[in-house]
This record gives C-alpha cells, structure tokens and sequence, in this order.
C-alpha cells in the first residue's frame, strides 16, 4: 500500500494516516493515567464535585459525537438523485482541514489540566467537556477516514495497522511519564506535559498539511470536469425533482431498523464499560492484591506493559482477521475473556504470578479487542450506505451515533466499579474509611484467614466483572449477522455505486 507518493519514495499515505494516531495517543494515555490523581490529590477536590463533573463528563461525552457527526455529514445523507455527486476526495479533504484544526486545539486542551486556574470543581468540568470535545472532532474524523479511504477489508487492515504501530509507540509516553510524576513537586511533570503537547501540534500540523496536499492534487481534475460538465449541462436531469435531505428524525428511524448496528452497539456498550473499567481500577488492583508480594518496578512495568501490549498484540490480531474475518476474530476473544477469567477464578487469589498474568492479559485482551471495533463500524457505513442509498457514505455520523450509544459506559465503569467495592468490602475511595452498611463486613471474615475483605473484594471484582461481561457479549454478538457473504455483498454494492468516485489509496 501506498508505493507511489506526491512527495516522492519518502512516506506513504497509510503511514502518514497512521502516524496521526500517534499524536493523540502521545496525550491521551497520560491524561487517563493522571488526570483524576491530579485532581484528587495534588488539587484536593471534593467528592461532590468530582461526582458532579463526571456527571455532566457523561452527558456531554455522549451527545457531542453525534452533534459533531450530524454538523460534519448531514449533506451525505440524502440519496444521489437529490443533488450534486460529492466525491471521495473531497470528503477526505474534508476531514484533514478538520483534523488540522482541531487536532492542536486538542492537545492545547491536554494541557489545561496540568496548572491550577480556577476551583477543583470548576477547573475539573471545564477541562474535560473542552478536553473531551476536541478529542472527539479529532477521533471521529481519524475513524471516518478508515471508511473513507478504503472499502476492501485488506486496504482498512492495512490502515489500521498503521495505527496501531503508531499508538504503540505513544504508549512509550506511559513509561516517561512514570519518571516525572511527582505529587509533591509537579514542576517536572507539567514540562514534560508541556513537550509531548508541543510535539503533537506540530506533528498534526505538518501531517494533516501533507495529506491535504496530496488529495488536493485528485480534486481538482475531477472539479474541472464538473465545472465543464455544469457549463455544458451533461449530467442534470432537469424534469426529476430532488430529493429532500434527510432530517435528523428519518435518519434515527432508519439507525432503529438497523439491527446489526443496535446488535453492535449493545456489544460495545459492554465493551466501552470493561475497557474502562480495566483502566480505572488497573492501579487498585496493582496495590491491594499485588503491592505486598512484588516490587513497585515490577508494578511500573505491568503498568506500561498493559498500555503497550494492546497496540502490538493488535498487529497479529489483524493478521488473524485477514485469514478468518474480524466476526469470528473477536468472538474468539470474547471467549478467551470467559475462559481466562474462570480459570483465575477458580485458582484463586493466592497464587500472585497468576494474578500478574492475569491482570495484564486481562487489560490487553480487552483492550485488542477495542481496536477492533472500528473495522465492524467501518463495515457498517458500508452496510447503512447501501440499505440507505447514501450520496456519500456519513462515515463520522455513524461513528458518532456508535459513540452516543456506547460511551456511557465509560462513566458507568468508575461509577459501578466504586459503588460495588463500597458494597462488599466497605472501601470508600474518596474518605478512605469502611462505612457501615456493607455485604462483606470485618467481623463476617475468619480471622485467621489471611484474605482481607478488601482484598478478596478485589479480587472477585476482578474476575466477575469479565465474565458477566463476556457472557453478555457473545450473547449479543450471535445476532450480529453483516459477516461472511453478507459482508461481500455489502462491500461489493458500495463499490459499485461508488465506481469512479472512491479513492485509490494504494496509488496516492
């Protein structure tokens, strides 16, 4: 992919496609390692701002990706017979002014959370519904471009290998980051917050600018030949009425009928919680069923290794769904998740290099699992490009209709995941105090069991939480049907209403 280049033998396409994953990643490992430390130990806020700041967080994470989706390609969706024919690259070009755009702004908002401005509470809600918007202008339109450059799944493999090379090494921002975190001393830290932020406006910039360059060179023949056509009117059919554009009303009704796309979205749903339940609770279950049998370099090292595994296990989890197809891929982890989680289980929580194991391979699994995703999406553009008969394919509003359904789950995850801890084992993160009320007390525990209440809470939480979660996915993943021939035909029907106006990304 991608051999001949406008800036000739230097850098192909999917790599420089891939390399933007980099510049996000670089932020935004750090920012959900760190943010919620920061602000509750180092800016002291309390527990009734934190709660309301996530949840406002929930309600605009949720609705600003189908906002941003719907501003960005509500002209997609009326059929071809209502207007002018809007070409691959000019969508693609549409998208790179986007990202050249927001993609600085995103990383000026990173550093917003790092220097106290304003109040805890204030200063906390402010800088994760800016934060969160520009990451998400940024992330729907990086997705949409998957769908928009290629259709076969082959070519969308190789783009998202690209990516998860690139969000591999901004995992490494992991490890640095580890170096100057100091609660006490934040001088150190904010520099370093300050330099990666600075690398990823200029590295937006200066990509985002090269592919413009490069699509620009295949929109404006094409614009020529428009204008041509326009003057000789070849083309128009002046006795056809247009079409309507399509309201925000009939495009909901039409995502209602849509059953593979509400199968995935359930999935997902429990996809998006575990994810970030794994990341939230990652360190908890690092200090209180590991910290007293293993060191805090070997704690560090699981730690960086769960945030860079992913990316490169995701490498051969794409060579897999080349040979077997991403359906069958991910079911296959799906029941790996059920499988590992039962056998730790019934192991038990003694045996520590298991639960090192575990835990790590628990988050990579999950979080591979993730990456996938965007590959069933783009295939479901597809699928709603075709049923629909779209002008264009909305590849950004479906991306951020998935969003607007499966996102909540990023705030149920630290929500459930403290409300259950509370429950079993009387452990209340914020006051650090057993209350009361709770499932499992003190004095129900033998005392000379060696398994401390917190600590078997843990535990059970640890394994629990995957295999409700994998049994619930593969229940919904049966009823996903748009794999195998099905998905053939779909591809098939895209390109053939597309022929002619799809981008070629092996020959830019």
């Amino acid at each position: 992919m991608g051999r001949r280049s406008c800036w000739p033998g230097v850098v192909s396409t999917a790599v420089l496609y891939g390399s933007l994953a980099l510049f996000t990643s670089i932020l935004h490992n750090v920012f959900l390692l760190y943010y919620v430390e920061t602000f509750v130990s180092v800016y002291k806020i309390d527990k009734v701002s934190f709660w309301v700041g996530e949840t406002v967080f929930l309600l605009w994470n949720s609705l600003n990706d189908p906002l941003f989706g719907w501003l960005s390609d509500r002209s997609f969706l009326s059929s071809p017979q209502s207007g002018s024919q809007i070409t691959s690259p000019e969508v693609v070009l549409k998208r790179l002014k986007a990202l050249s755009t927001n993609g600085p702004l995103f990383a000026l908002s990173f550093l917003a959370f790092w220097v106290a401005w304003a109040s805890p509470g204030l200063q906390f809600l402010l800088c994760l519904c800016l934060y969160d918007g520009f990451l998400t202008m940024v992330d729907l339109h990086h997705s949409a471009l998957l769908a928009d450059l290629a259709v076969s799944a082959t070519d969308r493999t190789r783009l998202n290998f690209h990516c998860s090379v690139f969000s591999a090494l901004g995992s490494f921002s992991v490890f640095l980051s580890y170096s100057f975190w100091d609660k006490e001393d934040f001088h150190f830290f904010r520099f370093f917050c300050m330099t990666l932020a600075t690398f990823s406006v200029v590295g937006f910039f200066f990509v985002s600018r090269m592919l413009r360059r490069r699509f620009q060179k295949e929109v404006r023949p094409r614009q020529d030949e428009s204008q041509i056509l326009k003057e000789l009117n070849v083309g128009q059919a002046p006795f056809t009425h247009p079409e309507k554009p399509v309201t925000i009303g009939q495009y909901l009704r039409q995502l209602a009928k849509h059953k593979n796309f509400m199968w995935f979205v359930s999935m997902n749903l429990i996809q998006v919680f575990h994810c970030h339940f794994n990341s939230n609770f990652f360190p908890l279950f690092l200090e209180h069923l590991l910290s007293d049998h293993i060191s805090a370099s070997t704690g560090s090292i699981l730690l960086g290794i769960s945030f860079i595994a992913p990316h490169l296990n995701n490498l051969y989890f794409l060579t897999l769904c080349q040979r077997y197809g991403v359906y069958q891929v991910i079911r296959w982890l799906f029941m790996l998740k059920l499988g590992l989680s039962v056998a730790m289980l019934l192991a038990g929580a003694d045996h520590i290099y298991l639960l090192c194991i575990f835990i790590a391979s628990n988050r990579v699994f999950t979080e591979g699992t993730c990456k996938l995703l965007k590959l069933v999406v783009s295939d479901l553009v597809d699928e709603d490009f075709v049923v629909n008969r779209r002008q264009q394919a909305a590849s950004a509003l479906l991306f951020g209709m998935v969003a607007l359904l499966t996102k909540p789950g990023q705030t149920f995850a630290p929500l459930i995941g403290t409300w259950l801890l509370c429950a079993y084992t009387g452990y209340d993160v914020f006051q650090r105090e057993p209350v009361k009320d709770t499932l499992v007390s003190v004095p129900d525990m033998a005392p000379g069991s060696g398994t401390p209440p917190l600590r078997l809470g843990c535990f059970y939480m640890l394994v629990f939480v995957p295999i409700t979660c994998a049994l619930l996915q593969l229940a919904a993943w049966s009823r996903f049907t748009l794999h195998g021939r099905k998905l053939l035909g779909i591809k098939m029907s895209r390109q053939g209403a597309q022929h002619g106006n799809l981008v070629d990304v092996k020959a830019i």
